[in-house]
């Protein structure tokens, strides 16, 4: 049977980097006594798949990994034998049951992720028609940012990677929030700094800090032309 655990990580633990995560969870696994399936061969590791490792510094209410289990095991006894594992900052969601399929993993249907990102005022106020500025931050014909990889710099155009953004309901004269909703997974990944730069750019303002929050992650169950994004845990179903 194939699993798919959601987790928030939050407080402290945003400093955390993956691969501390991965092992962190590979210990809770046999802590809380959950019947994860192992592979085969001479060196035999957990059967476990991260959807998107989120990046160190931000926050997120919803982050997922895919496991095996090799018996069944009920949705509400396992949260509650993995959150009573668990440390402060990292709190155990949902345990659903997925498709056995190879091609529905958390990482293969990956399409878009949801983020609220609080933007500081650095000198002025955000006194203005945010939303109007959006609008108009949309309606250009191109959005182009510098993006740099590991390997090199490019300047690509972010905009069809941009699903929807608009302003929080929690800004105020010192801070704006943006809730928006980007690509995600292996086509297309837009981080949502990008985007926030872009738009102070574009504003002609500056920030003292920014905080990032990652909300949810999405699958498309439409067309590439006509997106449906629902969230992972929706493909999934309790255990009884």
């Amino acid at each position: 049977m194939k699993v798919r655990v959601k987790f928030k990580k939050e407080g402290s633990m945003r400093f955390i980097g993956h691969l501390d995560v991965m092992r962190f969870f590979q210990k809770m696994m046999r802590r809380a006594d959950i019947p994860i399936a192992f592979s085969s061969g001479f060196s035999p590791h957990m059967i476990m798949s991260f959807a998107s490792p989120l990046g160190i510094g931000l926050t997120s209410a919803g982050e997922y990994f895919d496991i095996e289990i090799t018996e069944p095991i009920p949705s509400q006894k396992a949260l509650q034998q993995m959150n009573d594992t668990t440390v402060d900052g990292i709190a155990i969601v949902s345990f659903i049951e997925i498709s056995p399929e190879k091609k529905w993993t958390g990482m293969s249907i990956l399409a878009g992720a949801s983020y609220r990102v609080t933007i500081l005022a650095k000198e002025d106020t955000w006194e203005m028609d945010i939303s109007s500025m959006l609008a108009a931050f949309l309606a250009q014909p191109e959005i182009v940012v510098l993006k740099k990889t590991k390997r090199s710099e490019e300047m690509v155009n972010i905009k069809s990677s941009i699903y929807e953004i608009k302003q929080g309901m929690d800004s105020n004269s010192s801070q704006l929030v943006l809730d928006m909703t980007l690509s995600a997974g292996s086509r297309e990944n837009l981080k949502p700094h990008l985007v926030a730069e872009a738009f102070l750019t574009f504003i002609d303002k500056k920030a003292s800090n920014f905080f990032y929050h990652r909300t949810e992650m999405y699958a498309n169950v439409g067309s590439d032309d006509a997106k449906e994004l629902v969230s992972l845990e929706s493909l999934g179903r309790e255990i009884i």
